[in-house]
């Protein structure tokens, strides 16, 4: 590993090697494991260090003075006397998965059994730090250094039997090889063919979570095109739309969930003018999301209608409140895919309309207060009242309060001769 774990800079890494030199001198074996492994090989920065130990549970909470179970039905523990919190698992093999989630039973054992029951070779990876020799700090069982090195991603073992065990390994298996430009193994491209209706047992919880973290991340488009090749689509989204991957091309590499979603959509088909309601409930249902995600589509799906279809008969207090709405730059993001010279224009006059009349959203000149100061009791009058003088403000015809004051008792004036 060219000294790659000693030259690792990290709090928590530092956190881990603690624990492994706990548990060796206590007699145990205990390793650096899976995903912190797979990244650093494959040149990515470990996000967290799990360690694999042949110290049981209970042996772990002796060693330790914070200590905390989250599957003890799995072996898996929390360290955190060092300043960060470590996970550390002892090492087992898995029964059956009669849920296709879980195994219904575990038994501790060695790590070659320990590796020979995860997913991909390539998170079956072991990593001693403190070992003398460089050339013996990897542990390897399963052929992952092989598979790292011709990026590969392969299943451990049979991979018909790593999908009846967890039917969510496809997902996972697009978002790895998309993330980490890994080009997956035929005889785990075919298991996931095989199996793709499958998914559509597991819970839209962790599909939605798998795809959430599909689309956040800059290699999104990569892994759309391998949910349509492997044929996982319609088991997501409950048909088989191929996707088109123009629009979503173009997105930046950091972007909020619901515009990944809305280029999406559109990637399956979506076109302005659809439902747009209809098509958020469909991807709430499917991926689980949230109300903030879903209002978030259909704000994104709403702004780009009226960018598109309503934009040139609006008035400048319209244009200013439509530029000012929450996922209209988002919105103005897909147009720009979509019609790019259409959205060129836009941008081009909402720099316009920032310069005219303190920009897109100055501060009220009077307020709700104001109104009661001249004696004009609250009720749904007042937001008519106060969107009338806002309005009158943005287009430069209001510019001072006692304006503002003016304008509101002329139209109190000419409601009451009606």
């Amino acid at each position: 590993m060219n000294g790659s774990w000693a030259h690792f800079e990290s709090a928590e890494y530092a956190a881990a090697l603690k624990v492994i030199e706990a548990l060796k001198s206590n007699g145990h074996r205990a390793y650096l494991a899976g995903g912190c492994v797979r990244d650093l090989l494959l040149g990515e920065e470990p996000k967290d260090f799990d360690v694999a130990t042949d110290a049981r549970p209970e042996q772990i909470s002796a060693y330790f003075r914070k200590t905390a179970s989250v599957g003890a039905a799995f072996g898996v523990m929390l360290v955190r006397d060092f300043g960060q919190t470590i996970e550390v698992a002892t090492f087992r093999s898995d029964g059956v998965y009669s849920d296709a989630r879980r195994p219904d039973s575990i038994e501790y054992s060695s790590p070659k059994e320990d590796a020979q029951r995860r997913d991909f070779t390539i998170n079956a990876l072991f990593v001693d730090p403190l070992a003398d020799d460089e050339a013996h700090q990897i542990i390897d069982f399963v052929g992952g250094q092989a598979d790292v090195k011709a990026r590969m991603l392969r299943a451990v073992g049979n991979p018909e039997d790593r999908l009846k065990e967890d039917h969510l390994r496809a997902l996972r298996a697009v978002r790895f090889a998309a993330r980490y430009g890994l080009e997956i193994e035929q005889g785990t491209k075919e298991a996931i063919r095989a199996h793709a209706r499958a998914l559509t047992g597991v819970s839209i919880e962790r599909i939605g979570e798998e795809v959430r973290k599909m689309l956040l991340h800059p290699s999104r488009v990569r892994a759309c095109v391998l949910i349509d090749e492997l044929e996982l689509d319609d088991a997501i989204f409950g048909n088989e739309q191929s996707f088109e991957p123009s629009v979503m091309k173009t997105l930046p590499e950091s972007v909020a969930y619901p515009l990944a979603l809305v280029a999406l959509a559109i990637g399956r088909g979506f076109t302005i003018g659809d439902d747009a309601q209809t098509v958020c409930i469909g991807y709430r249902r499917a991926l689980d999301l949230s109300n903030a995600d879903r209002d978030g589509m259909r704000g994104i799906f709403e702004c780009l209608e009226m960018l598109t279809n309503r934009w040139g008969a609006m008035s400048e207090s319209e244009r200013k409140r439509l530029a000012n709405r929450d996922w209209a730059r988002e919105a103005l993001v897909i147009l720009e895919a979509i019609e790019p010279a259409r959205a060129s224009a836009i941008r081009s006059q909402i720099e316009h309309l920032e310069s005219r009349f303190g920009g897109l959203c100055p501060e009220p000149l009077i307020s709700g207060a104001d109104l009661i100061e001249l004696g004009i009791a609250p009720g749904p009058a007042y937001k008519a009242i106060l969107d009338a003088v806002y309005d009158e403000q943005l287009e430069g015809r209001i510019q001072t309060q006692p304006q503002a004051i003016s304008f509101v008792e002329e139209q109190v004036s000419r409601q009451k001769t009606q």
